[in-house]
Parts: structure tokens; sequence; C-alpha cells
């Protein structure tokens, strides 16, 4: 499995362009260099070069390599597209759009990260504006519950964790309604949001998985980076997939998770916060 990792480049000032820097983009670029010193989608390979083993040749290129990082011999050899960006989508050229676009309908796999989801192909692919309601940065955490556990994307990840910080986003989320809903976000102030989402366009498979600001350090996170190998795994269309189609019989192979989920998360969370222990049906 041929794997590319595209960053922006979000820490090279120099190629932001003459567009006025985003609010505290140089604080975002001092936290992130502490946390991903070689630039986030470094990070983003590195991880899944570690959890995808030798099955996986895993690259990376960035905005400011020649043809916008993302040329059709690059594009060509390979199967899974990991897409980080950030504050640069606008100086993504219309004809690499174009490329990308093709080669999705052609079979390749796009994970879309985060702030991804204002790029110019996210937006070609959806055909909608992809905006979110709005987002804040407070330190608050995020719960990332799984509602699809049969998915492969979901394979070894718990049934609910938390991120102790990220950013916030909150629905509405103006996108189609996702072929499947893999994981779903709560945060602190009460927002939620569709955080794991997947679609297919032609013969290509797209997920869309929502945290991951350069600012914290969620890409660390196991249970993050268990999600990013299986995505991957997941819209390679050359690995073979194994549907199990025996029938139901009353008892879901995650039922014990879907116990934890519910008598172990509300009544730790009404103990540590002095409330009731139990969540009102």
């Amino acid at each position: 499995m041929r794997v590319t990792v595209w960053g922006e480049g979000f820490l090279d000032l120099d190629t932001l362009g003459e567009r006025p820097e985003p609010l505290n983009y140089r604080g975002y670029v001092d936290r992130a260099r502490e946390l991903y010193p070689d630039d986030v989608h470094e990070a983003v390979a590195r991880l899944l070069r570690e959890r995808l083993g030798d099955g996986a040749e895993v690259r990376t290129s960035v905005l400011a390599d020649p043809a916008a990082g993302l040329g059709p011999e690059l594009l060509e050899a390979t199967d899974v597209l990991v897409w980080w960006s950030h504050v640069k989508h606008h100086l993504v050229p219309d004809e690499t759009v174009e490329r990308v676009w093709q080669r999705v309908r052609e079979g390749m796999g796009l994970i879309m990260l985060h702030a991804g989801i204002e790029s110019k192909i996210f937006r070609r692919l959806m055909g909608t504006t992809c905006n979110s309601e709005g987002w804040r940065q407070s330190d608050d955490w995020e719960a990332i519950w799984t509602v699809s556990p049969g998915h492969p994307i979901s394979e070894g990840v718990p049934a609910r964790f938390v991120i102790p910080v990220e950013e916030v986003y909150c629905e509405f989320f103006d996108i189609p309604a996702p072929d499947e809903l893999v994981f779903l976000s709560t945060f602190r102030g009460g927002e939620v949001f569709r955080s794991g989402c997947c679609w297919q366009r032609g013969n290509g498979r797209i997920f869309y998985f929502r945290p991951g600001h350069e600012s914290y350090p969620t890409y660390h996170q196991p249970e993050v980076q268990q999600v990013l190998a299986n995505s991957v795994r997941w819209a390679n269309r050359e690995a073979a997939t194994t549907v199990d189609l025996s029938p139901f019989d009353g008892q879901h192979p995650d039922a014990a998770k879907a116990h934890e989920l519910h008598d172990g998360w509300f009544r730790r969370l009404g103990a540590a916060g002095g409330g009731r222990a139990e969540v009102e049906r």
C-alpha cells in the first residue's frame, strides 16, 4: 500500500503568501514546533509507518514542492492520500485540486484531517460549503463516541475515549449526509459534531476525522493513531474486504463495550462531579 501524507507546511511562515496572517498564527506555529518539530504532516507519517508496518510505504509531500506536492506521477503512485491543512488552503492551485479529484474518482482513498474541511478539494468532493457552525479554543476536552462499533475504522478503538484538550467545532456541519458515521464528538460546552464520516465518490473512499489542531498533542494519543491507521487501511481499495453476512443472533459483538459505555462513563462522570451517579432515562 502506497500512502502519501500531504501537508501545507504549517511551520513555514514564508509560504503564507500575501494573505494577512490568521489570528495568532505565529503563536500557533511556536506551539506546533514544540509538539511537532518536523511539522504536523511528518508526525502523521511517522505514526502511520509505526502502525501500518512493512505493509505500507509512507512518504510525505508539501505545498512548497513542485506541482504543489501533488503532481500527476506522485498521485498515480498513491493508493491513499492523507491531507492536513489549516491556513493555506487558498494557495493550492485549482489544477492540483482537479488532479486530486480525478484520482479519487478513479479509486485513490482520501483521509481528510481537522481543518481540511476548508480545503478546495474537500468542498469539491462534497459539493457543499463544508462550514461548521462555529469553533473555539479554550482547552476543552473532547469525547469521541464510537457510534459504529462494527466498522473497520473503529476496530480496536474504545467505545468512548477522551482527548484532554482540543479545538472545539460545533454543528451544523454543512456536508452531505455521510454514507457511514463512525464517530461523534461531544465537548465540555455541550457542543456536538460529526467527527468521523465516510463517503464514496466514484471508486474512491473518503474519510474525515475532526481532531488534530496543531497546538495540541492530539496525534500523539494512541486512540487517535489507531483511528488514522484503520482509516488508511479502509480507504485502500486494493485491500481485501470481508463482510460478515451471518444472521444476527440478537447479541451485538460489542455489547460489552456498550455496557461499559453506559455503566462506566456516566457513573464515573457523576461521581467525579459530585452529581447524580446515573443519567436519567
